[in-house]
């Protein structure tokens, strides 16, 4: 377990699958020009795991500028606590997560489940639409795409003609108790393959690529729920 695997240039795996813990999401380190982003966290006890796989890429902590958080589940921001303290990175997450990952409110992060118990953080860029954030040389964009939870967004990135989306929890699971709709994921899905990426760097099933796979995987789930 540990250590870090390339995605393609300036987007690498660090935390899930064989990285870290079972019970994390698969967590994403995006570089560029000497700054780096972390996208989600980890359920929490492998979030010092998660930032020794960093480091052993040859990156440095204090070069982390932001946390993307894709929506306040445990298995994404259970960690959040432990790598904001050291990196002091800003936390990037939707104002309609805020009530998860700031007050922490069990039914939406759904603890109890992984016997978490979790640490409220605040939230420094609070989005709001289709918003996007500038790293390096590289523009993150994150578009709101509600359906798993009220506040998910599904962050994106063109590096060298390839389109990378970050599509975490695009096979759910749903729940109302936590603020699931499903005509929401539909449409959510929809724009999804609109924005036709190269590669998918899902949140627990790992890497899709070429494009064609890609679509196959969003395609699959719609009509899964359809």
């Amino acid at each position: 377990m540990g250590k870090i695997k390339k995605i393609c240039p300036h987007v690498w795996q660090v935390g899930g699958g064989n990285l870290s813990r079972g019970e994390d999401c698969c967590v994403y380190f995006v570089e560029s020009e000497g700054e780096g982003a972390i996208i989600d966290c980890g359920a929490g006890a492998s979030a010092g795991m998660i930032m020794d796989n960093i480091k052993s890429g040859g990156f440095n902590p204090d070069s982390i500028r932001y946390i993307i958080i894709t929506h306040g589940h445990i298995d994404h921001i259970g960690g959040l606590h432990t790598i904001k303290d050291e990196t002091q990175a800003k936390v990037v997450a939707h104002q309609l997560e805020l009530p998860a990952v700031e007050e922490g409110l069990p039914h939406l992060t759904a603890a109890a489940m992984y016997r978490v118990n979790y640490i409220p953080v605040k939230v420094d860029v609070v989005l709001s639409g289709d918003d996007s954030i500038t790293l390096g040389n590289l523009t993150i964009n994150c578009p709101h795409t509600p359906g798993h939870t009220p506040g998910g967004i599904s962050p994106y990135v063109d590096i060298d003609g390839q389109r990378v989306l970050f599509g975490q929890d695009i096979h759910g699971p749903f729940s109302k108790s936590w603020g699931s709709n499903m005509n929401d994921w539909r449409k959510s899905m929809q724009n999804l393959l609109d924005l036709e990426a190269d590669i998918l760097c899902e949140g627990h099933f790992g890497i899709y690529s070429p494009g064609r796979e890609v679509r196959k995987y969003i395609e699959g789930y719609l009509k899964q729920y359809s």
